[in-house]
């Protein structure tokens, strides 16, 4: 997939596409601009702006989406698994709501991300404002961290 979006698009649009991916975020699209050949903070700066723009339009149409996902057979399965482990993954944060919140989209790991994190907004019925500024904090934060260990990784292997 990274080298069809290569292959056809300029390496920003890649970032930016990428960095809106469910799964691989800001997290791949930092370190997949950095292997393009972009400086690291061109990089996270492109990453983290497609990955907040994606915040607002996840949590409008993630509830009508689950319940209309909920209704179809096929997919029921699906979203309740999903539901599940999502809330497992926010018990530990629900406690303190939007640090919590902040915390889980922060810290760059595997499904800890805007995705997860707007999940967590929906389940916990955190209001639409209060989700939005602490799930594009948390975006930040993780890009700036992603970018420090994508800036050591370019000085240190690649100049």
């Amino acid at each position: 997939m990274f080298e069809l979006l290569n292959q056809y698009l300029s390496a920003e649009l890649s970032v930016f596409i990428i960095s809106m991916m469910p799964i691989v975020e800001l997290r791949g699209a930092i370190p997949l601009g950095v292997g393009l050949g972009m400086a690291p903070a061109k990089a996270a700066m492109i990453a983290v702006l497609g990955n907040c723009l994606i915040v607002p339009i996840l949590l409008m149409i993630i509830n009508p989406l689950f319940t209309h996902f909920r209704k179809l057979t096929l997919l029921r399965g699906f979203v309740n698994r999903y539901e599940e482990r999502a809330a497992k993954k926010i018990g530990h944060y629900r406690e303190y709501r939007l640090i919590g919140l902040f915390l889980l989209v922060a810290i760059p790991l595997p499904m800890t991300g805007a995705y997860t994190g707007c999940v967590a907004a929906v389940i916990t019925k955190v209001s639409f404002k209060k989700a939005s500024i602490a799930i594009i904090a948390g975006v930040l934060t993780a890009g700036f961290i992603v970018y420090l260990l994508s800036f050591y990784f370019h000085v240190m292997f690649l100049t």
